[in-house]
């Protein structure tokens, strides 16, 4: 009997960059927008969001550029190869979010305290981000790239973490027994990080 072949590793979605005219919309939704559900490649600049609640909406193919969206609830929310640049995202629960097609992309974004507890988001880039004490538990993140982003007190437990990139992250602290690490990659520097809780003395 012939075996299935390997399934490969989705590939990583590009970042939404085109977006008709009409749909780059700066600081306020327009009064015919108000209660619309669904949002298909727009271009939200500078628009103030915190604490408002987006939940049930549908986002697909969306830049959000210099917003502030720290406390937005996100219920039942999709977010569907939805770019964040520079945005403060403080305290966020992705794992609020829907699953289906979940996938995101963060640019020199704030997102400290932010939880994405049990997401799959395989090859998922943070670019310049500050993570602080962000919560990655049970989530799939093979793959992913943390460059030159801030991991202070970011929570890692029985993460999937294969093929991840931590080369440039600052402040990494994970136990490599109950996570997935195999073939992750690490710098020198962050080595006491991932011996921590042996306690042992790491002197040079």
């Amino acid at each position: 009997m012939r075996r299935p072949a390997a399934r490969k590793p989705a590939k990583p979605l590009r970042k939404p960059e085109y977006f008709p005219p009409e749909n780059v919309l700066t600081r306020v939704l327009p009064p015919e927008l108000v209660g619309q559900r669904e949002f298909e490649q727009y271009h939200f600049i500078g628009f103030d969001l915190s604490q408002a609640d987006l939940s049930g909406r549908r986002f697909s193919e969306c830049l959000f550029e210099n917003c502030n969206l720290a406390g937005t609830t996100l219920a039942n929310t999709a977010l569907q190869n939805v770019a964040f640049a520079g945005c403060k995202l403080l305290g966020l629960q992705f794992t609020a979010c829907r699953d289906l097609l979940f996938d995101v992309h963060f640019d020199q974004c704030q997102l400290d305290y932010a939880s994405f507890w049990g997401k799959v988001m395989p090859n998922t880039r943070f670019v310049g981000c500050s993570l602080q004490e962000a919560d990655f538990t049970r989530c799939d993140l093979a793959g992913a790239v943390f460059q030159d982003s801030q991991l202070h007190r970011a929570v890692f437990s029985q993460t999937s973490l294969p093929g991840a990139d931590f080369t440039t992250a600052q402040g990494v602290s994970l136990d490599p027994a109950i996570n997935n690490v195999k073939q992750a990659r690490f710098a020198l520097s962050s080595l006491p990080g991932l011996l921590e809780q042996y306690e042992l003395v790491i002197e040079g």
